[in-house]
């Protein structure tokens, strides 16, 4: 996972990185990724797929989101060319959270040509309690032992 993780700010992309962006379901490519998008060759008024160096994700409603994201992941397994830098998708204007939204990018983990947001990968690998959860039974004879030379709460880790 490590060396899949979408960077935060991304300005410019190699020849073989496609940027993975959230659009509406008209096309209108506004909010965080808006000029950076335009720049890598999106199309005003085209709301999904392949666009120069983008590829976009109608993202305002989740319930069809699913069916978009499945036929990405199909077109990023038929294109293992490409590397793609899937960001927060729907985090933004949309307003959901990467507890919503990562799941639904669940098939991603097995696609190598797939990066994700770091958020994503957290949930995706049960969210940072899971991951401290994970060091404190290797490093500590007890979680309640790692909760004690640590200073964290023992309900969390539960």
């Amino acid at each position: 996972m490590n060396n899949r993780i979408t960077p935060y700010n991304i300005t410019e992309l190699k020849e073989n990185e496609i940027f993975v962006f959230g659009s509406n379901s008209n096309g209108v490519h506004n909010g965080n990724a808006a000029a950076t998008v335009m720049k890598f060759g999106a199309i005003m008024g085209q709301a999904v797929g392949i666009q120069g160096q983008t590829y976009a994700l109608p993202s305002k409603h989740i319930e069809n989101l699913k069916k978009h994201i499945d036929d990405f992941l199909l077109y990023a397994e038929q294109h293992p060319e490409y590397i793609f830098l899937v960001t927060e998708i729907g985090c933004g204007i949309s307003k959901h959270s990467p507890f919503e939204i990562a799941p639904l990018f669940k098939e991603a983990v097995h696609i190598k040509n797939i990066n994700l947001p770091l958020s994503f990968w957290d949930v995706l690998n049960g969210g940072i309690q899971a991951r401290i959860k994970q060091v404190a039974e290797k490093e500590s004879p007890s979680v309640s032992d790692f909760c004690q030379r640590t200073g964290l709460s023992f309900t969390i880790l539960m």
